[in-house]
């Protein structure tokens, strides 16, 4: 048993060991430690997504969904091996388990002595306050690889906290490994994951066989979430700017603070808007597109999206993918092209920025 790590002990941990660490919005202090304990903490545990992308995984892990909210784990590692902090404390990952499965890793016995059947999640011990989770960037259909980065990455995290807590690699366990309910991290086998992270644990932090993500490193991007604080109304036939005013994760400078702007240049961002109207009349269409400004003057317009109006509604997910040059930022607009005036009721921007020199 230990404490848990405090966040500076966990990045100066996963640094030492090589990992690219993307710290994303409020993470140190994002956790569900209302709702139960954290710790002592056994081990950790390693999960799937069951998503593609990496802005839009980011965003499920950190803000979880009406069933489960979030945080659902401590760090997203994604396909290209960063790891994105998301909580630190309790978090919404483990679940109910078997106690057979804890005393092992207690023990760190866990694959050495004989491995009992797991029980079903919800007749099991309260995991969130006991594991580390790690939810890795995967469909989880057993078909979806696993690029070389990522795995090096998951074999890193897990090999940082077992240095920083002295344990051996039999305290990392998969989720299916703790619950009979599960079946992630598919793709990964895990005894394989544990003898490779026993091999780097042989070595000092900073070794590098040749196949980690210091072989090509690159800058990482900023988490940018924005969204609204309250519906607002759009009139007929004009063209208006999303004025932002509910801001969950932006780094400095990086949009206007209750403005339109979401992104500055020089950067290139990729990402998407989710977007619901009210009162949108069935058959008419809203138009979405991306706008350069510089200051407040208009310089260009990018491809239109459309969101129809239906009997159930009207929502849509609008891609943003582009590159915005130096003195610009980037704006999102909408026409509203019925007879009456419509509402804006939600508006979640997820973006991923890579800054540009």
């Amino acid at each position: 048993m230990a404490a848990p790590l405090t966040p500076d002990r966990l990045l100066q941990a996963l640094r030492d060991e090589g990992v690219r660490v993307v710290e994303v919005g409020n993470w140190r202090t994002h956790n569900r430690n209302s709702r139960g304990p954290w710790g002592p903490v056994n081990g950790s545990i390693v999960h799937h997504t069951v998503t593609r992308g990496t802005a839009s995984s980011v965003a499920m892990v950190r803000d979880g969904y009406t069933a489960l909210p979030g945080p659902l784990c401590h760090g997203m590692i994604a396909k290209n091996g960063r790891v994105h902090l998301v909580g630190w404390g309790r978090t919404n990952h483990a679940g109910g388990g078997d106690p057979r499965v804890l005393d092992q890793v207690v023990a760190e016995s866990y694959g050495s002595s004989p491995t009992p059947p797991t029980r079903g999640n919800a007749n099991g011990v309260d995991g969130n306050a006991r594991f580390y989770g790690w939810e890795c960037e995967n469909l989880g259909d057993g078909k979806d690889p696993w690029p070389g980065a990522q795995y090096d990455a998951i074999v890193r995290v897990q090999a940082a906290l077992c240095r920083a807590h002295g344990w051996s690699a039999k305290s990392v366990i998969g989720h299916r490994e703790w619950s009979s309910d599960k079946v992630d991290p598919r793709g990964i086998d895990m005894p394989r994951l544990r003898a490779d992270v026993a091999e780097r644990l042989k070595h000092p932090a900073s070794w590098n066989p040749g196949t980690g993500p210091n072989e090509e490193e690159d800058d990482m991007p900023d988490y940018v979430n924005l969204g609204l604080a309250k519906p607002y109304t759009l009139k007929p036939n004009v063209w208006d700017s999303i004025e932002f005013t509910q801001e969950w994760s932006d780094t400095a400078d990086g949009h206007a603070a209750g403005g339109a702007v979401f992104v500055r240049g020089a950067a290139r961002f990729t990402g998407s808007i989710s977007l619901r109207f009210d009162g949108l009349p069935v058959g008419d269409v809203v138009q979405v597109r991306m706008s350069e400004y510089e200051g407040d003057e208009y310089m260009a317009d990018h491809p239109v999206h459309e969101i129809v109006g239906t009997p159930g509604g009207a929502f849509g997910v609008t891609p943003l993918t582009k590159r915005v040059g130096k003195g610009r930022g980037m704006r999102v607009r909408l026409l509203n092209q019925s007879e009456q005036s419509i509402t804006l009721s939600s508006a979640v921007l997820t973006v991923l920025v890579w800054k540009e020199s």
